[in-house]
């Protein structure tokens, strides 16, 4: 009675390739001899390899479908001889325990290429507001002289006469399973089926050249440190003249004079004196927009904040812009001259023992106003 390959594989006779693949691989595991040493599960294992090899491949399946014995036909020796050519699926047992099929076929000498990255220094305004630059990069280009064939003018890649063409060369071990056919690489031509006889002299077969080019880049604005902006295909151009990779600028933003950023808000400090903090003033600062007048409320106090809306950096993302944060710092004066100090003991002396609270008593404003002329030289 003939075997039901399909029964063996635990599969419907209508299964498709990818079912009958699977439920190969996964008996392989359970059955293969390194994992179950049993001699009746090595003869299972062998009748699911014999099942697998004709109901893998469209032409013995046919014939077995029609009732032709398809090894026999293929001078095969049954399922005890694993198939004519011995053990043919070791690719599907190593995928079954591995993970991955070995690769068939000739590989590609075009290769997509890599992804490259450059810094680029802007200033403080150029983030807050966005600009654009024009930057030098030095990345592989396709080679001129051969088009990214890689082969001299006049001349063209090869079939290999090592592996003709398939990229990989085969050997057949003996083991205790029976014969085993391995394949790898063609180490003539490197798994590629085709050789280069004559390589390009500019690019020495590689297909690709080092060159540099100028490319205009938008900045947006509210960009920060670290901001890395993506021009696709901008990249090093791959092996063979394969497809560029991408090139990402990344941000660096320089240190201003001023102001420092702690997001989008930006914060600076003014020293104004002990007077002008008292009387209060207006001190002029010069913005991201322009010279605006900070007011200095009377009895300003070291440490206070006052914000300036709006005047930060704008955001990355949506509409509107941080704001900018002044932060006072009183200073006060290390060394007194008789007539200074003698007015400050006067107003000691007016306002008592009370705790400051910013609003003048009479008679305090004019020993103010004659202390900040004081101070001030006058």
């Amino acid at each position: 009675m003939a075997t039901d390959y399909y029964a063996v594989l635990g599969v419907r006779r209508d299964a498709s390739q990818d079912e009958i693949k699977k439920a190969f691989r996964r008996l392989a595991r359970e059955l293969h001899p390194d994992v179950n040493p049993d001699p009746k599960t090595q003869e299972r294992f062998k009748e699911i390899n014999a099942a697998y090899e004709v109901l893998s491949d469209p032409q013995k399946k046919q014939v077995y479908d029609l009732g032709g014995d398809p090894l026999s036909s293929s001078g095969g020796g049954g399922a005890g001889g694993f198939g004519a050519g011995g053990f043919g699926n070791f690719s599907d047992i190593m995928d079954a325990f591995f993970g991955t099929a070995s690769q068939r076929g000739p590989r590609s000498r075009t290769r997509r290429g890599q992804d490259a990255m450059i810094r680029l220094e802007i200033d403080l305004n150029e983030a807050a507001f966005g600009t654009t630059k024009e930057i030098q990069v030095d990345t592989a280009v396709v080679c001129t002289t051969c088009s990214g064939e890689g082969a001299a003018p006049g001349t063209s890649a090869q079939t290999c006469d090592m592996c003709r063409g398939r990229g990989e060369v085969s050997q057949v071990t003996r083991s205790f399973l029976g014969q085993v056919m391995t394949s790898r690489p063609c180490p003539q031509c490197q798994g590629f089926g085709t050789v280069v006889p004559t390589p390009c002299p500019e690019c020495a077969g590689d297909g690709r050249i080092r060159s540099r080019r100028t490319l205009t880049v938008k900045i947006p604005a509210g960009v920060d440190n670290g901001t890395r902006i993506q021009l696709a295909g901008e990249g090093e151009v791959g092996p063979g003249g394969g497809p560029a990779g991408d090139l990402y600028v990344e941000i660096h933003e320089l240190a201003h004079d001023v102001f420092q950023r702690r997001g989008d808000d930006l914060h600076c400090t003014v020293t104004i004196p002990m007077t002008a903090a008292s009387l209060g003033t207006k001190v002029p600062l010069q913005t991201l927009d322009g010279m605006e007048e900070v007011d200095i409320r009377p009895g300003a106090q070291s440490g206070q904040s006052i914000p300036l809306h709006g005047r930060g950096i704008t955001h990355l993302r949506g509409g509107g812009r941080g704001d900018l944060i002044v932060h006072v710092e009183v200073m006060t004066p290390s060394k007194l001259d008789p007539a200074q100090e003698d007015l400050l003991r006067q107003l000691a002396k007016l306002r008592g023992e009370e705790r400051p609270t910013g609003q003048f008593q009479p008679g305090q404003q004019g020993l103010f106003s004659r202390l900040k002329d004081a101070f001030n030289g006058r």
